[in-house]
């Protein structure tokens, strides 16, 4: 007889997931919350903020240890947030620290894959506008914050609304006849 073996299937809340330290994520909260960006630590502070929000703007940032977020995401919220026109209220969760703050805002995000950094412009409790980790890996903080600003120019103060769903960045990558874009390599 042949032997079998089966993994186990876990449940997210039985495996033993260690969050980040708070000494080593510290920094890069601050970097967000000096520009006046709320911290959501809890799952009842997340649907707080998007009660709150119900009939209003707001940008959900989910933060992240990840050099992307550190030379990408982050410099893109502070750029951003010095336009003129600004969401009603912006906050962010942790990804790897504030882990059922983060479940419970990705639950707001029903259809758009877990990812961070991500970002998102919601609008009357729904996202009209998503910036995931695909489109800020190899993009610079400018264009990021551009994406930003003009999500906020075209949804924020007016009656826009994201008819078919959030829209994101408009990306285009040069074809190499595989259909994979450039920055994807192949370990050989």
């Amino acid at each position: 007889m042949p032997l079998r073996f089966e993994a186990p299937t876990y449940q997210a809340e039985h495996l033993n997931i260690m969050p980040y330290q708070e000494s080593l994520v510290q920094p890069m909260r601050a970097e967000l919350t000096r520009l006046g960006v709320d911290e959501l630590h809890t799952a009842d502070a997340v649907d707080a903020a998007f009660a709150e929000a119900e009939d209003q703007t707001m940008l959900l940032v989910v933060n992240s240890v990840c050099g992307c977020a550190a030379a990408m995401a982050r410099p893109a919220v502070a750029l951003a947030r010095q336009h003129p026109l600004q969401p009603d209220r912006v906050v962010t969760v942790f990804a790897g620290q504030d882990l059922e703050a983060t479940t419970r805002a990705r639950e707001y995000l029903a259809g758009i894959p877990p990812s961070s950094p991500f970002m998102a412009l919601f609008k009357n409790g729904d996202p009209v506008y998503v910036i995931e980790r695909r489109h800020i890996e190899g993009r610079n903080a400018p264009a990021i914050a551009s994406d930003l600003v003009g999500a906020f120019d075209k949804f924020c103060g007016t009656d826009a609304t994201a008819e078919d769903g959030p829209e994101s960045p408009q990306m285009e990558f040069p074809s190499f006849g595989n259909g994979l874009p450039p920055t994807f390599r192949s370990i050989r």
